[in-house]
């Protein structure tokens, strides 16, 4: 991408001649009136997407189902018997049909894509001198753009700067291995992309260290444009619930077609109207396959994600929904999750006494920071932006002593060291400052420094330091120490070592409030809550004890008892811990197998760049949206924006309805059909010199109004109050588990039967009357058995009647609608039906909640025994 004198090959030119050709300026970034200018110009910084599907040709795509093509049959059939009623209703049934299938396709789309845009990545970006957090798509070329470990690269960019910088660049290069970066590099030749060292690229991330870049190219015109790399998917994989489903359909879908053809067989045997009965066969066979369970698992997912999404966790893969139903094991961060994350300093150690502080721990603590101060402002990650605060509050300010002490050199934070290193030059003088965990703080230092001299560290004064520590550890406090070293050189090896010890601080981030309440939730809910913390066993036992996760020293292990731990022997006693302290992100993984390997269902929070592998390897990878990197959050199938342990509780749960909620959907239909099945196929067989108990119309009619909206209504149920209090599903779990099947099969021929009672009552008048009676019957009755789905196991009452007012909706119109059906007129021509006296209306109510009470009957009857 040129701009101004162009920028061909930036990787061949200076930082200031790059910096002069993109019209920018390093410190202060664009001006609001350029980025409007070049995004006018150039348009969004994101790589071309597959065009969405249109509204029109979704609607087209609903006619090829093979089951629309045979009512369009079926309406022909008909036109050529000359009912012409019949006909246009079929034809509208299609058009309905096609109209709310195209509905729940927009609809989960659109969902789908709003999910999508809440986990794209952020940039930090500079611009008119202040530091900004936008959606890397509004990048523009020009624009000043701070990076650090675990933040994917969004743009194209010429380095100004770099600390220590790696790059994983294996998207573009096929290599493995990050890369070193250097901001001073200039190149005279022509260079490849693995090659050039001052330069990053789009899609690749930042794996250490920190930089400041420059955007030279977006979208389509950056490298990974240039070779039409697809960041976006397109579209989801079906869910294994799905390909269930839909496996299922076509299994049903043979069977019903099926008894449909022996039902037109033996109705020939009889000699009935052969036209009459296709067209009857046909509508049956439309009716009773389940084509639309796909469709509603669809948009019942989608609906549940986007819900959820509004509790603060965005589900980034489908799949994800189905296993948080099954999850036995939740493994827990501890910081910002279980914690507020609102760091602060309550304790400080020097020179041998508690609740002391000198300059020179206050210099080492405000310098080796990487928080800022700004119009008033601490900006930073927590602990550090407390640090600094602290620092302030006691009188040494980190802006002035920059002044004096320069920042020539940064050894970044690691899991494995846990401690961070600044170099700094003060007149020709050399000095290094170390803060991090108390005991890799100690071990570094030889000496300590006592009322401004310095001490051999002794063995009393070692102990002195450590069991300090730990008393304030065991408070719940995290103890951070801090060193310095005197340098000849900023070149020397060795820097963290031989230190002089100067103090710690503890640092106290209290417990979420309703963590407490979500834990206990979890405990009802059979669900095991494992604590991972980076932090010292005695403060980790000290949360893990007010939270309720662990009660005493033995449930907490160590990353030193980890390691000591074979794999085989991990999983044997994995369960009998609950806090896990001072581990590294390889730990972590070790964990989750551990757990894995227990046959548990292993959900696991992590916010750093190191977590990815562990969230991978869980079964539901959490990554934290607010302190989450990049690269976490593309690894992971959730994010959490609130980053709060009580929300992957409500996940959990929200899994947990959504699954059950898809459950009752699809036991529903199953058992409505096979009653629609039972009514007509028993009378064929059992009444042979009678008319078919429904018509064509009629079948449809049921299909469209009885049997869609009230299974779309248990589809958005309201979460179950009992839900939380039973162990979780087997993620091999049938839909047909715990009764499923039985239950089906009874209530399909229980409707069935009442059908055909109502239809035998109904020929003591006439056919048309039996006609009318039977369909009133067994639409109305399903309606009714709609709230027998709200709970299996507890009467309606228990769950609440009123609960799923959509529910309500469906039953109250669907049963007015009914009665118009049977009293108007001119719905009486298009449905073939007659009026029906009070004594029939009230035998039609009478059977059809009968569908409710036998119900009934039977859950107290298992609660009984």
């Amino acid at each position: 991408m040129k701009w101004k004198g162009g920028v061909d090959m930036p990787y061949r030119e200076t930082i200031m001649q790059v910096v002069a050709n993109l019209d920018s300026d390093m410190d202060k970034g664009l001006t609001q009136e350029k980025v409007v200018q070049r995004q006018r110009e150039y348009g969004k910084n994101t790589l071309q997407k597959k065009e969405n599907i249109t509204v029109i040709a979704m609607f087209f795509a609903q006619l090829k189902d093979p089951m629309v093509m045979i009512l369009m049959f079926g309406a022909g059939i008909s036109i050529l018997l000359k009912e012409y009623v019949d006909a246009g209703i079929i034809v509208s049934v299609i058009l309905l049909n096609a109209i709310i299938g195209v509905f729940q396709e927009y609809k989960a789309e659109k969902a789908i894509e709003t999910l999508k845009k809440l986990s794209e990545p952020k940039a930090y970006v500079i611009r008119e001198g202040y530091l900004r957090e936008i959606p890397s798509e509004e990048l523009v070329i020009g624009d000043v753009v701070e990076l650090e470990a675990g933040r994917y690269i969004p743009a194209d960019m010429r380095l100004l700067s770099a600390s220590n910088l790696k790059v994983e660049e294996s998207t573009l290069t096929g290599e493995s291995e990050a890369v070193l970066k250097d901001a001073t590099q200039v190149y005279n030749e022509v260079q490849g992309l693995g090659d050039q060292r001052n330069m990053v690229f789009m899609s690749t991330f930042v794996t250490y260290g920190k930089a400041r870049g420059i955007v030279v190219a977006t979208g389509m015109q950056s490298e990974v444009g240039r070779i039409a790399r697809m960041l976006d998917e397109t579209k989801e994989d079906m869910t294994p619930l799905q390909q269930r489903l839909a496996q299922l359909s076509k299994l049903l879908g043979l069977l019903c077609v099926g008894i449909c053809i022996a039902m037109f067989v033996i109705s020939l045997f009889q000699e009935r109207d052969l036209l009459d009965m296709l067209l009857v066969s046909i509508s049956l066979a439309v009716a009773a396959i389940p084509e639309g369970l796909p469709a509603v698992v669809t948009i019942v997912l989608a609906l549940g994600v986007q819900a959820m999404s509004k509790q603060h966790a965005i589900v980034r893969r489908l799949h994800a929904v189905e296993t948080l139903g099954s999850v036995s094991v939740i493994c827990s961060d501890k910081t910002g999750t279980l914690t507020q994350n609102k760091m602060r300093v309550v304790s400080s150690y020097a020179n041998g006494t508690m609740q002391t502080t000198t300059k020179e721990m206050l210099l080492g603590l405000a310098l080796c920071n990487n928080a800022k101060l700004q119009n008033n402002e601490i900006f930073g990650e927590p602990t550090e932006a407390a640090l600094l605060q602290f620092c302030e509050e006691q009188g040494v300010h980190k802006e002035e002593a920059e002044l004096s002490y320069l920042r020539l050199n940064e050894i970044s934070f690691d899991s494995k060291r846990k401690c961070m290193t600044t170099i700094h030059q003060i007149d020709h003088h050399f000095i290094a400052y170390t803060k991090g965990a108390m005991e890799k703080v100690l071990e570094m230092c030889t000496s300590v420094e006592i009322d401004g001299k310095l001490q051999r560290m002794s063995d009393y004064e070692y102990k002195r330091i450590l069991e300090a520590s730990r008393k304030i550890s065991s408070d719940a406090q995290r103890v951070l120490g801090v060193a310095r070293k005197h340098l000849h050189s900023a070149l020397d090896s060795g820097i963290e070592s031989n230190m002089t010890f100067l103090g710690f601080v503890g640092l106290i981030d209290p417990p979420r409030k309703e963590a407490y309440e979500a834990i206990r939730i979890c405990h009802e809910a059979h669900i095991q809550v494992a604590m991972i913390t980076g932090d010292h066993p005695l403060t980790a036992l000290a949360i893990a004890k007010s939270l309720g996760i662990a009660k005493h020293e033995g449930e907490v292990m160590s990353g030193k008892q980890l390691e000591l731990l074979s794999d085989d022997k991990l999983a044997d006693v994995v369960k009998q811990y609950h806090v896990f302290a001072r581990v590294t992100p390889e730990h972590k993984v070790r964990i989750v197998k551990a757990y894995k390997r227990n046959m548990e269902v292993v959900a696991m929070s992590g916010d750093g760049v190191n977590d990815a592998p562990s969230l991978k390897q869980a079964d539901i990878g959490i990554a934290m949206g607010k302190q989450g990197t990049d690269v976490c959050k593309q690894a992971s199938d959730m994010i959490l924006t609130d980053d709060n342990f009580a929300t992957i509780v409500r996940a959990v749960e929200q899994g947990r309805s959504i699954y059950l909620n898809i459950q009752k959907a699809v036991l529903y239909l199953l058992s409505c059909n096979l009653g629609e099945i039972m009514a007509l196929f028993l009378a064929i067989v059992c009444m042979p010199h009678v008319v078919s108990t429904l018509s064509a119309i009629q079948i449809l009619w049921v299909n469209l109004v009885t049997d869609a909206f009230p299974a779309l209504s248990l589809g958005i149920d309201v979460v179950d109050p009992f839900l939380m209090k039973e162990a979780p599903r087997s993620r091999k779990e049938s839909l047909f588990a715990h009764g499923g099947m039985a239950f089906v099969i009874l209530n399909g021929l229980y409707i069935g039967t009442i059908t055909l009672v109502a239809f035998r009552y109904g020929l003591n008048d006439s056919a048309q009357k039996a006609q009318s009676m039977a369909f009133m019957v067994l639409s109305i009755a399903q309606l009714f058995h709609a709230l027998n789905l709200r709970s299996r196991t507890h009467s309606l009452w228990e769950v609440g009647v009123l609960r799923n007012k959509w529910l309500v909706f469906t039953l109250v119109f669907g049963i007015l609608l009914q009665v118009a059906v049977c009293e108007l007129p001119f719905l009486q021509v298009l449905l073939k039906t007659v009026s029906l006296s009070l004594i029939d209306w009230l035998l039609v109510l009478g059977l059809s909640i009968s569908v409710i009470v036998i119900n009934e009957m039977s859950k107290w009857i298992a609660k009984e025994h």
